[in-house]
């Protein structure tokens, strides 16, 4: 019960920010939200499961592409778009988990990266319909659904904020279920899971699949609200970024990945500000932050709070 009340406070919070920040930053929400998708998405494998990937951006372009393509070059309407977007994320996730699954440890790590930098190279070879680093524009048409126009900011926010609250509340409710429970055994002692009578690489597959089609919601969540697709989002930096979003924020924590993605988006922003070295200034302040809350920022509420999920 009270992680369900923490949640709809949070889901009340961002409303609250909408209407009270100025435009630019509430127009930033949008964005956070969608991000902060990808970054459950991520937690679900690494933080609950304790599986480390290096190529999570394969499932947030796979996802993203899913949608794009099909409305570009198909004239599929928005929503089957924006199913088979996630549908492409999590048999993505499938194919690739029930490969890389006969890894572990930095094996793992290693084929994930070398999966996702196939899949990157994949888009750029072909160039003539995903127009590789360039890109392409959704169609304005591909961008309706219910005859709601979703370019304009508050319908954005709007339907970025459903899919956020959906996504968070299912995540609440799954890492409570027994299926989560076991996850996190999994994570926490896998030898003894397995001799309790759990198939851990099933439950590992099943995992990485879910994972992948959150991913993949987040991507054409992303190509649907902001009506851009493009290979930049396949690179190595959009499979790091979720990584840090999770140790920042808090793994294995529900709110931890929306804190990670609010915390380091208005790092970017304020220190880019500042000046053209704002890396430098992020990197201290990632380090410093690693260092004195290695649990990250969820982590050192959950100190006072244990019931936090």
């Amino acid at each position: 019960m009270r992680t369900d009340l923490l949640h709809l406070g949070v889901i009340a919070a961002l409303v609250v920010l909408f209407l009270t920040l100025p435009t630019y930053y509430a127009g930033n929400l949008s964005r956070i939200m969608v991000l902060a998708i990808y970054a459950i998405g991520y937690n679900l494998l690494f933080g609950y499961t304790g599986l480390l990937s290096l190529g999570h951006a394969m499932f947030f372009a796979a996802g993203m592409y899913g949608y794009g393509l099909t409305a570009q070059l198909a004239g599929v309407p928005a929503l089957p778009a924006f199913a088979l977007g996630i549908l492409a994320g999590a048999a993505l996730g499938l194919v690739v988990g029930a490969l890389a699954l006969r890894t572990a440890g930095v094996a793992f790590m290693i084929v994930t990266l070398m999966f996702a930098q196939a899949a990157y190279l994949t888009i750029l070879h072909f160039g003539t319909y995903t127009r590789g680093d360039e890109g392409f524009v959704v169609p304005s048409e591909a961008r309706i659904v219910f005859g709601i126009d979703l370019s304009g900011e508050t319908e954005r926010f709007a339907a970025a904020l459903i899919l956020f609250a959906l996504v968070l509340l299912a995540t609440g409710r799954l890492v409570r279920s027994r299926l989560g429970r076991t996850l996190v055994a999994i994570r926490e002692n896998e030898e003894r899971t397995r001799m309790l009578g759990y198939d851990a690489t099933r439950l590992k597959l099943i995992a990485i699949t879910l994972s992948g089609a959150l991913s993949g919601l987040a991507g054409a969540a992303y190509a649907l609200l902001f009506g851009y697709v493009g290979a930049s989002f396949a690179a190595v930096p959009y499979s790091i970024f979720p990584l840090l979003w999770v140790l920042l924020g808090g793994a294995g924590t529900t709110i931890g990945p929306l804190i990670g993605v609010f915390f380091m988006f208005y790092l970017i922003d304020t220190a880019s500000g500042i000046t053209l070295a704002y890396l430098l200034i992020v990197g201290v302040a990632l380090v410093l932050l690693t260092l004195f809350a290695p649990q990250g920022i969820a982590g050192l509420i959950k100190r006072r709070l244990p019931w936090l999920p």
